[in-house]
């Protein structure tokens, strides 16, 4: 088995050096994103999720990490229910945040975590080197007959992601909808 010398195993501090002679490592310069989906669908229909377009009154900061200008640039964008995780919150809980917080629902059955990795360079400081995001996808199905409505989105709708382009879809969430295994087709309206 070929392995590249030396490996720089994830074990992070504040500073990089030496603790009981392992070599410990910062937080890629680029960044290191621990982030949280929540893929609610139709147990009916496999291609329906839910997806929302956010609601600029609502507190995005706050309920999932976006700056006004980010909120702004996806006024016509879908977006998954999806957020950071806050520091120290177990992805199963932030995964239960973002059901209350932001489908306005207080319980909802989660299946998961799948988790996937996606390193890149960072777009917004490519000389920085490679962005680090670790995806935890959580999976659950809408209440029937419950109302798709939530104050955090201006529009709240299942899906058929077959009838949704990648161009559609705001904060990289098409590439997201895909690891998770489902298709997107072309631009919709």
């Amino acid at each position: 088995m070929a392995v590249s010398s030396p490996r720089r195993f994830t074990r992070y501090r504040l500073t990089e050096g030496e603790v009981a002679g392992r070599r410990m490592w910062m937080v890629p310069r680029a960044g290191l994103c621990l982030s949280v989906f929540v893929l609610v669908g139709d147990p009916k229909n496999p291609n329906l999720v839910v997806l929302g377009r956010p609601s600029p009154s609502a507190p995005w900061t706050e309920i999932g990490n976006l700056e006004p200008t980010s909120l702004e640039a996806l006024q016509e964008h879908w977006v998954l229910p999806a957020s950071h995780l806050v520091e120290f919150e177990s992805p199963r809980a932030a995964a239960e945040r973002v059901v209350h917080e932001q489908l306005g629902l207080e319980l909802l059955e989660l299946r998961g975590p799948e988790v996937f990795s996606e390193a890149y360079p960072s777009r917004t400081n490519p000389e920085t080197g490679n962005h680090w995001d670790l995806h935890f996808l959580f999976r659950g199905d809408w209440p029937h007959g419950r109302e798709l409505h939530s104050p955090a989105f201006k529009e709240l709708r299942l899906i058929d992601t077959r009838t949704v382009g990648a161009a559609n879809l705001g904060r990289g969430h098409g590439d997201i909808l895909m690891l998770a295994g489902y298709p997107l087709g072309a631009r919709m309206a």
